[in-house]
């Protein structure tokens, strides 16, 4: 499907797997897509023009909200007009997951697994996850899902206790092998994985694909 990838640039956590930079100068528009011909327009930039750009490509399935952490500009996000709107969040932010909960038709939300933290406040950032799938739960208005990255040492027991947590909020749970391929799980583990997990709910593995092929 057809999107216009928004990036933010901040974010509350600090995955070590974090593909995304802090602190943009300005913000980077690709003219054409898959091009690589790029503009720039400094940062801050307005919803108004964010909207005028994002509609400048025609018409798409949806409109990308990625990070960083877009719930860190919940407030900005609620004045968007763009629909419909697909949020990709690290669901640790329930406060504003609130305020934005009626905003947005997709939502694709992390739950991070303790290795990817490193941070002794971990099963705070775990209840925090928790309330945000509440709050942002698969609806007959809304499409949620759950993503979780795994990295070449698997704890079962973990992805399955969090997974179960949130059953009841997801439609199903994308499994997603950390980029580099290199520190990923095998194959064969990852399959084992699925199986185990689809007793809970469907499972999918699908990789970072914008990574293996080169996009943006």
């Amino acid at each position: 499907m057809r999107q216009v990838f928004i990036r933010f640039d901040a974010c509350n956590i600090a995955c070590e797997y974090c593909d995304t930079r802090a602190d943009f100068e300005n913000c980077r528009v690709e003219k054409t897509p898959g091009k690589g011909d790029f503009y720039y327009i400094e940062n801050p930039i307005s919803y108004e023009l964010t909207e005028k750009v994002a509609k400048s490509f025609g018409r798409v399935h949806s409109y990308s909200l990625t990070g960083g952490e877009p719930l860190i500009n919940a407030k900005f996000i609620k004045e968007l007009s763009l629909k419909p709107l697909y949020l990709e969040t690290n669901m640790t932010m329930p406060e504003e997951a609130e305020i934005i909960k009626n905003k947005v038709k997709f939502v694709a939300g992390d739950f991070k697994l303790s290795f990817a933290i490193n941070n002794e406040n971990y099963e705070n950032i775990r209840e925090a996850t928790i309330r945000s799938f509440k709050i942002l739960r698969n609806s007959k208005t809304r499409y949620t899902f759950a993503k979780i990255v795994v990295g070449r040492k698997i704890d079962k027991d973990e992805i399955y206790n969090n997974l179960e947590s949130i059953r009841n909020y997801i439609s199903h749970a994308v499994i997603q092998p950390v980029t580099p391929l290199e520190k990923a799980p095998a194959r064969g583990e990852l399959l084992n994985l699925q199986k185990e997990l689809s007793e809970i709910v469907e499972v999918r593995i699908i990789p970072q694909t914008h990574k293996l092929l080169n996009f943006l």
